[in-house]
């Protein structure tokens, strides 16, 4: 930790207060994108690589608490606080279904096979949506003991992850029978949890401390005290070898996973930072803040063990190229496929 690389990330404009919530979506053929809620009603999508503008979102009332992507980047999903979950077309920004809620939405996910949209929020209830028969009431799961604020699938939609604002710990819904299956104890409120893109992990923020479950057994697997109170925290999804945390102090730290020793700082926002997110190929993270700006950070330079692995890869992909390229040469391939990037102003 001596020599710290000093980070310079692409910044992001474009929200007019505070970014509360940050969702990439997987790697699609038209490549990865990056989703942002904010308190100005207005979500917005980007390239996932380079943090350009897409399109906005508009037709919310108020502050937008989070954002989602569908498996395929088609549709985004949407949480707010004038009481309703909101589904985008995400090519052209229409909202293609609201789903009206009694009070404050502040947790939204879609299902991996991307058929149901999980709810939650100040109500205490969870909700589930057909969205192939969105006009069907939602089924609804009434037993939550406080506020949902992060919500959340796993065990390829068995299983759904829920905590609360104002008490500790996460719980573990059995889909089927709607009952609590376990709770992950922590001292403190969850302000934010993420399943790994493996499934293997849960990771967990409460209070100054980063918590790492097994996502099938569920134990404490890993847990870190933080230099401040962080207010989301994300594991690197390629190696799982760090991760990366933000709180209150307004800085972006890495730290090893396997150790905790803090890897980097990144300075830079100015104002608390509420959301961090690892892009889905691990090679940038994204942080959302107070500030109102989003900052895309590059991960930096691979380990030892990470250079084996990736040239590896490296090799295999150079000969699939060059057979490829074989094929199509004296072909003419036509520029096709901007329709992505015509994600609109909605109107």
């Amino acid at each position: 930790m001596d020599k710290k690389r000093v980070a310079v990330p692409l910044v992001c404009h474009g929200h007019s207060r505070p970014v509360v919530d940050l969702f990439y979506s997987p790697i699609t053929p038209d490549g990865f994108f990056l989703i942002s809620a904010s308190k100005d009603s207005t979500p917005m999508l980007r390239n996932g690589e380079t943090g350009d503008w897409i399109g906005t979102f508009e037709g919310h009332k108020g502050a937008v608490w989070s954002c989602c992507l569908d498996t395929h980047a088609l549709r985004a999903a949407t949480a707010s606080a004038d009481f309703t979950a909101k589904v985008w077309d995400a090519i052209t920004g229409d909202v293609k279904h609201s789903f009206e809620h009694k009070h404050i939405v502040r947790s939204c996910a879609f299902s991996e096979d991307t058929h149901l949209l999980l709810t939650g929020g100040m109500e205490k209830v969870l909700r589930i949506y057909d969205l192939n028969r969105p006009d069907a009431p939602p089924r609804e799961v009434d037993k939550s003991p406080g506020s949902v604020r992060t919500v959340a699938w796993l065990h390829s939609d068995q299983t759904i992850l829920s905590s609360c604002t104002d008490i500790g710990g996460v719980r573990l819904w059995d889909v089927r029978s709607g009952e609590i299956v376990r709770t992950l104890e922590t001292s403190s409120s969850v302000t934010s949890s993420e399943v790994s893109q493996d499934g293997r992990y849960i990771t967990t923020c409460d209070g100054t401390s980063v918590k790492f479950w097994d996502a099938n057994h569920f134990e404490l697997v890993k847990s870190y005290e933080m230099p401040c109170t962080i207010e989301s925290a994300s594991l690197e999804p390629k190696y799982g070898n760090k991760f990366v945390a933000g709180g209150e102090d307004m800085w972006v730290r890495v730290f090893d996973f396997h150790t905790g020793e803090e890897t980097a700082c990144n300075k830079g926002h100015h104002g608390p930072v509420h959301c961090v997110r690892f892009s889905p190929g691990g090679e940038s993270y994204a942080s959302g803040s107070e500030d109102g700006t989003i900052r895309i950070w590059q991960t930096g330079p691979l380990t030892q063990e990470e250079n084996n692995v990736a040239s590896t890869g490296k090799v295999k992909a150079a000969a699939a190229t060059e057979e490829v390229s074989q094929k199509l040469e004296g072909f003419h391939i036509p520029d096709e496929g901007k329709a992505k990037e015509e994600v609109t102003n909605a109107k």
